[in-house]
């Protein structure tokens, strides 16, 4: 295409995979909002959703759970549940991003955005 002018033509395949990886970027953001996840904690007593985004959609809690006198263990399966959903969240946008740097020749680890 641009054969016989050096460097340019290597900047503007350069340029054309920049805008490309710009593109798949916005789409996969939008993606991870509607990608869910699903946190657990105490063998599925209390369950967090959230996007793949990170952003919590809800919770589901047993009714068991809440007894007055274990107020600190509702407390700690609650927090334990969005902390596990979170980091399901991190771990399916890290491997959403793996496919994007992948396609385009990337090392699997290469961080983006720059």
């Amino acid at each position: 295409m641009l054969k016989g002018l050096g460097n340019i033509g290597d900047m503007a395949k350069m340029m054309k995979q920049a805008q490309e990886m710009q593109t798949k970027m916005a789409q996969m953001q939008d993606d991870l909002q509607s990608i869910i996840v699903t946190g657990e904690s105490g063998a599925g007593l209390v369950k967090a959703t959230a996007t793949a985004k990170g952003d919590l959609t809800g919770l589901d809690i047993d009714p068991s759970i809440f007894v007055p006198s274990e107020k600190e263990v509702a407390e700690d399966l609650i927090l334990a549940a969005i902390k596990d959903a979170q980091a399901k969240a991190a771990d399916r946008a890290k491997s959403e991003m793996g496919k994007i740097t992948e396609g385009l020749g990337l090392p699997a680890d290469f961080k983006l955005p720059f």
